[in-house]
């Protein structure tokens, strides 16, 4: 009998709330790594360290909540 684990892992909702025209192609890669494809778009993440780094690389041009 396989036992579940509870994951207690944080995750976070990430909004895009500006625009990526204009914007080096670093950023626009990694907007399009979260799954930000336009604005006001979010998606739900779980907080690794991966992810934190690429939400503290876009942080001017997304908002960041707990879910």
């Amino acid at each position: 009998m396989a036992k579940t684990k509870k994951t207690t892992e944080k995750k976070i909702r990430i909004t895009q709330v500006r625009s990526i025209i204009g914007r080096p192609e670093d950023q626009r890669l990694t907007m399009k790594a979260l799954g930000l494809r336009k604005m006001h778009h979010s998606v739900e993440k779980v907080a690794t360290p991966q992810i934190l780094g690429m939400v503290n690389k876009v942080r001017h041009l997304i908002k960041v909540e707990d879910v």
